[in-house]
């Protein structure tokens, strides 16, 4: 695996696709696939339906040089997949731990995009933690192998607030030391 500096982040290069920083021109996938009910319903943050301007004001975020979490695009178009096939992230923590979040498009659930893209943060480990937390809704056994399968551990039960949803969420929490 590669790393190429971009500016204050990195683009993380595997042999499917590459997680890069967004780009302004990923709005409409963003607003396509984020806005799908089956997407939306499995993250804590994005509403549903997405309301206008939301895309642009992720973006925003994501490109903001004060920011607190870094969002890569999972983007396949090196081997001819979609220019955005999900969405991952790394939100700094403190001492020295992050917690990762992503989503998958619905054309490319089941294809090992997500297990590929997590693995890939671990390798590269772009914020130099020493500890990733990652939390699923426990209807998304999908993500919860996701996360057992590149290494995480399971570490109990909560709940959170699901936008979409408009309700609090029962949810799995997950660790993963890397040093």
């Amino acid at each position: 695996m590669m790393l190429e500096t971009v500016p204050q982040q990195a683009v993380i290069e595997t042999e499917r696709f590459d997680l890069r920083p967004l780009r302004k021109s990923d709005k409409g996938l963003i607003e396509m696939h984020g806005g799908d009910k089956r997407v939306a319903r499995f993250t804590r943050s994005i509403p549903h339906p997405l309301p206008p301007g939301a895309a642009d004001a992720f973006i925003a975020r994501a490109l903001s040089a004060e920011r607190s979490e870094d969002v890569w695009a999972i983007d396949g178009t090196k081997s001819n997949g979609g220019e955005l096939m999900g969405i991952i992230s790394l939100e700094h923590m403190d001492r020295d731990q992050s917690q990762i979040g992503y989503w998958v498009a619905p054309p490319y659930w089941n294809t090992g995009i997500a297990s590929e893209a997590v693995t890939a943060l671990i390798e590269a480990n772009p914020q130099n933690c020493n500890t990733l937390f990652a939390e699923v809704f426990q209807d998304n056994a999908a993500s919860a192998r996701v996360l057992t399968n590149c290494g995480f551990e399971y570490l109990g039960d909560a709940e959170t607030f699901s936008v979409a949803r408009n309700a609090k969420v029962a949810t799995w929490t997950y660790s993963c030391r890397l040093d």
